[in-house]
């Protein structure tokens, strides 16, 4: 079992990735939202074992949620979802060494498959 740190804007799409982790065996901890001051705090805080982030997000994008996470904690996996497809985006998201782009729809199966190897 993870401890894996979802973060997404979306009520809906927090309670989808919260049921297809648990069920996977995972345990899930959500934030609505958060500002980029508050990224290391909290991530000390919560320490997950993996990070899933939306990309379009107010405030704090997933690309920024990535880098700010990435100068807290470099050894933590990062998982991006997605609806866009702009090779653009996908681009800058791997030059932040985010470990795996998912896009959306997603699956049960998806999720659980790409998180697997990474923790």
């Amino acid at each position: 079992m993870a401890r894996v740190l979802v973060v997404d804007d979306s009520k809906l799409m927090r309670h989808i990735l919260r049921q297809f982790l648990e069920g996977g065996g995972h345990e899930v901890t959500e934030w609505a939202e958060v500002s980029a001051t508050e990224v290391a705090g909290r991530l000390a805080a919560d320490a997950p074992d993996l990070l899933i982030t939306d990309y379009q997000m107010p405030g704090c994008n997933g690309l920024t949620l990535a880098r700010l996470a990435r100068r807290a904690r470099p050894d933590l996996p990062i998982i991006v979802v997605t609806a866009l497809r702009d090779p653009a985006v996908l681009e800058a998201l791997q030059k932040q060494e985010v470990n795996r782009v998912l896009h959306k729809p997603l699956s049960e199966q998806d999720l659980l498959a790409a998180v697997q190897p990474l923790l």
